[in-house]
């Protein structure tokens, strides 16, 4: 069996930078949104013609709909009408935050019918509604497929850069507001608490509260009413320590390992291979001479992987050994597996 001696001097070398590297502090705006701002999913159905002869070719939406296309044009034609030349999509787009009427946003084209390629196609005018039914755009143009020159992969989809224009706004009344709800992307209650506290010690009272570990309420300081878009201007800098749950994430199919938070481990003694390993108290220098490497309790996984790596452990025996450790106990966090 192959044994391994490493200093705990090394280890502890190892483990002061990690620790200083987990106390990185983070801009607010890099932690939190805000309740109210966000994208908006529009969608729609419509027609792409102009194609040469890569398109449905019939069918009973595609023909319903040029029907009722020609209609709405004054024309009434009586017998069934098919063309290669077009084909119905699915038209999609976000609705920015604080969209304004008459501004532009990018559209994706997808056929729902049998054509090959939408390359060369014109959408017709499409209206885009949102969840309540309400049409929040129009889009239309020229369809744009990238990567024909090589073959693209996905002739089937396409986008018109700037291919809507909002037609309905999203009232908000962001400046009229006397209080925000912040919502922490990774909920955790460490940082949620550090974060009332900065945002309280900023502004020089109780203006934050955290809810849970997910939501902290702001109240709008009196002097910052109507003012609200330069209050948010200058808490978003706020630099905040974060915090994150000690968690490892492993993809065993890529074989893929990211150790996330200052995860500790318990004495244990592992043998794997021709590997063995110690985690106990610190042998000082004298771990130099013995023929286990020894990890000292207060060390992180980091300081183990680091170690093994060095050796040329494969990422699917350390993913074993996490495994090993975690039904051990000897893990101090949580194992996901992706």
């Amino acid at each position: 069996m192959k044994k391994i001696a490493i200093s705990f001097s090394l280890l502890a070398f190892i483990f002061s930078g990690v620790s200083t590297a987990l106390a990185k502090t983070n801009r607010l705006k890099d932690l939190v949104s805000v309740k109210g701002v966000r994208e908006n999913p529009i969608i729609g159905y419509g027609l792409v013609i102009g194609l040469n002869g890569t398109g449905d070719g019939g069918g009973e939406i595609t023909n319903t709909s040029l029907k009722r296309m020609f209609q709405k044009l004054g024309l009434n034609p009586q017998n069934e009408i098919t063309s290669k030349n077009v084909a119905a999509v699915i038209v999609t787009a976000k609705l920015p935050p604080f969209g304004r009427l008459g501004q532009k946003v990018d559209v994706t084209v997808s056929s729902i019918g049998d054509a090959s390629s939408l390359a060369g196609g014109t959408l017709l005018v499409t209206p885009l509604k949102g969840g309540d039914g309400n049409v929040y755009g129009v889009a239309n143009g020229q369809l744009s497929i990238g990567g024909l020159e090589k073959g693209a992969k996905f002739a089937t989809t396409a986008r018109i850069p700037n291919g809507a224009t909002i037609e309905k706004e999203i009232s908000l009344d962001f400046d009229q507001k006397k209080s925000l709800r912040l919502s922490l992307r990774n909920p955790d209650f460490t940082t949620a608490a550090r974060i009332e506290r900065v945002i309280n010690q900023e502004l020089g009272g109780k203006y934050a509260n955290a809810k849970d570990a997910t939501t902290i309420d702001l109240i709008v300081p009196a002097h910052y009413e109507r003012k609200v878009v330069s209050l948010m201007a200058i808490i978003e800098n706020f630099k905040v320590e974060s915090d994150q749950m000690a968690k490892i994430i492993i993809n065993e199919r890529t074989g893929t390992i990211v150790a996330g938070g200052d995860i500790a481990l318990k004495p244990v003694a592992i043998s794997h291979g021709t590997l063995s390993i110690e985690i106990g108290e610190g042998q000082g220098d004298d771990a130099k001479t013995g023929s286990t490497l020894f990890v000292d309790e207060k060390a992180t996984l980091n300081d183990l992987v680091k170690s093994l790596n060095a050796y040329g452990t494969t990422p699917e025996d350390l993913i074993s050994i996490f495994q090993a450790l975690k039904q051990n106990g000897s893990i101090i966090g949580l194992i996901e597996f992706i």
